[in-house]
């Protein structure tokens, strides 16, 4: 496992990519749009791992509740993983608390599983796996 990004909850994702390309002195490199969660990404690499900015593409959107309520800032923070399955099975003996007992499709061609932040000491943790 190791870091494959941390993603941050944005109320305006153009304004933040302009940010964020000055803070870490690189373009963003993507940008994708996933309707299964009401959302688009924006990704910025930074060494070997990124930042996922994280825009509402709806009021119902997860993010848009979750601004609402905290306010911008950090949202997750994502492993990947090579066997998101594996992992799933392995957290769930260990007693965390998965969100979905299934991985779901995520951007940046990835299948995601968020752990509950009741588990993880109030962190928001996603577990990825590059689809290949």
């Amino acid at each position: 496992m190791h870091i494959d990004h941390i993603g941050i909850a944005v109320k305006d994702l153009e304004t933040a990519i302009e940010t964020y390309e000055k803070l870490l002195n690189t373009p963003c490199y993507k940008k994708e749009v996933v309707e299964s969660q009401k959302v688009e990404t924006a990704f910025l690499q930074t060494g070997q791992s990124k930042v996922e900015l994280l825009g509402a593409t709806d009021p119902d959107s997860v993010i848009t509740k979750y601004i609402e309520k905290k306010g911008e800032g950090l949202h997750h923070v994502a492993f990947e993983v090579e066997d998101i399955h594996a992992e799933i099975e392995r957290l769930k003996s260990e007693g965390f608390t998965l969100l979905s007992d299934a991985p779901k499709p995520g951007a940046d061609k990835k299948q995601i599983v968020f752990l509950h932040p009741k588990s993880s000491n109030g962190v928001l943790v996603e577990l990825c796996q590059t689809v290949k």
